[in-house]
């Protein structure tokens, strides 16, 4: 069979990881993988679709219908030649289609099959639908975010989904790689986003109704203190201030000419300071503000939107080839850097199965049978109508 992997670069050259997969997490944890190297192939992409296009990049997309016979056997026959496997059903459903890690590993015993879930494969809630915000309800992440005269805010879908779920799931598959090539033998991954946000929140939960966060919108990392929040600037843009040790907030202080900086930490002097911080800001525009901090310790930076982060100059410098459609491919590796590869959207399913060396006759099957059905998932971005 023809090594398609082979001709990869990258520190995860050689492995092959096949995406079973929908919606956020999953696709974005494989992303990472692919640009770092890793053959990635879809199943159920290509024409049966795939939720976010963005994150199909640098992979192969193909078309099998797991609830058919002919499309079972098409996965086997890839486990067999696989390094990972990614899903993200509810517990149960890949047994069910006969997907789950008892069945593929008893194929592929150096297998690494790594389920995402929001709740987990146990407990009350493992059964339950839910997506990012009932995630970072129920670890205390929400709860302790957002203004404390409104309601709780989420950070858009980052921290359960891709911070909680994606990055962590990508941790515990290198590992479980690393793992398996001293034993022989891979295993089972069981990567729930609550899991990772509670690990997040290692440092914030031990602080919950103390003096340094006293309750949701109150505290040293919240946004409300006047050396960590955001100020309005002349043309009712803003900037960011994170001043919060001694040597930067003196630095602030000194910079904006306001004399001897008074202590930023004790309570009683905050709405002075606050009240001069705000003064001054709304003196001049945010990217006058943003060009006269630049270089220095400051800690004052603009607060952009989506559309203006590429002209940034620290964000062009970096990453001169990216843009809203191209993030950048992470991290930066010095002997074997990560690449963000190219889309490719069109159907493979022909090409990979052949490559497997399954006779003809047996991939026009599965292959007429994928051409007249649709895995479901989530259309994005979803229609809003008026």
């Amino acid at each position: 069979m023809t090594d398609v992997s082979s001709k990869r670069r990258g520190p995860l050259a050689g492995i092959r990881v096949i995406d079973l997969s929908r919606l956020a997490p999953g696709p974005y944890c494989t992303m990472l993988l692919a640009d770092l190297g890793a053959e990635v192939i879809v199943v159920g992409g290509g024409r049966a679709g795939v939720a976010i296009p963005e994150f199909a990049r640098g992979k192969r997309l193909i078309s099998l219908d797991l609830k058919q016979e002919a499309g079972r056997a098409a996965l086997r026959a890839l486990v067999k030649s696989a390094d990972v496997l990614v899903e993200g059903f509810r517990p149960g459903v890949a047994d069910r289609i006969g997907a789950g890690y008892e069945a593929l590993s008893a194929i592929n015993p150096r297998l690494v099959y790594c389920s995402i879930t929001g709740y987990g494969q146990t407990g009350a809630r493992s059964q339950d639908a839910g997506h990012d915000i009932n995630y970072v309800a129920i670890t205390g992440a929400l709860g302790a975010t957002g203004p404390s005269d409104s309601r709780p805010f989420p950070a858009l879908n980052l921290l359960a989904d891709f911070a909680g779920g994606s990055l962590v799931a990508a941790m515990g598959i290198l590992a479980a790689i690393i793992e398996a090539r001293t034993s022989g033998t891979g295993q089972y991954i069981d990567a729930a986003m609550i899991d990772g946000t509670l690990s997040l929140m290692a440092m914030h939960l031990p602080l919950w109704q103390t003096p340094l966060m006293p309750a949701r919108g109150e505290g040293l990392l919240v946004g409300d203190k006047p050396f960590y929040r955001t100020y309005a600037c002349a043309d009712g843009k803003f900037v960011a201030v994170g001043a919060l040790e001694r040597g930067f907030f003196v630095a602030l202080w000194t910079k904006l000419g306001l004399g001897e900086a008074p202590d930023h930490m004790r309570a009683s002097n905050w709405p002075m300071i606050a009240h001069r911080l705000g003064e001054i800001f709304l003196t001049r525009t945010r990217d006058d503000w943003a060009q006269l901090f630049l270089g220095t310790d400051c800690c004052v930076t603009p607060v952009l939107e989506s559309g203006e982060i590429w002209d940034d100059p620290q964000v062009r410098e970096r990453h001169p080839t990216s843009g809203p459609t191209r993030v950048p491919a992470i991290p930066r590796l010095g002997k074997t850097p990560a690449v963000a590869h190219d889309l490719d959207m069109t159907d493979q399913t022909r090409a990979v199965l052949t490559e497997l060396g399954l006779d003809m006759g047996t991939v026009d099957a599965v292959v007429g049978v994928a051409e007249q059905t649709t895995i479901s998932g989530l259309e994005w971005p979803p229609e809003i109508r008026e």
